[in-house]
């Protein structure tokens, strides 16, 4: 097989892979994580010895114009988003497979002008 159609056999995975994700519609970027906080009331159970955090609480974070937002959820939350931020992920593992594609495409074509 030639680079040239490995390389369009791999495009033609990528595509159909985005299309298919694309589809569900379900895609979340950042990250959900597990909390456990501290107040600050005297006498609290989370001030003891040894300390008895509150939570837990689930957080989804994610950056909006640069700054990092955070939203409580639910634990039922948690468990249904969880997969739409994996989605996201595999579409960013997608569109880097294509980015490098196009770079070595245009290498490859710099070197032979």
């Amino acid at each position: 097989m030639s680079p040239d159609q490995a390389a369009r056999d791999e495009l033609r995975q990528i595509a159909t892979e985005l299309t298919r994700l694309a589809r569900t519609g379900n895609v979340l970027p950042g990250s959900i994580q597990q909390r456990h906080t501290r107040c600050g009331r005297t006498g609290c159970a989370c001030q003891g010895d040894p300390p008895r955090p509150h939570g837990p609480y689930w957080q989804w974070t994610r950056k909006v114009a640069g700054k990092t937002v955070t939203r409580r959820l639910t634990t039922e939350q948690s468990q249904r988003y969880r997969p739409w931020i994996e989605t996201d992920r595999r579409i960013r593992e997608l569109l880097a497979r294509l980015e490098a594609i196009g770079i070595a495409h245009l290498e490859t074509a710099h070197r032979h002008n």
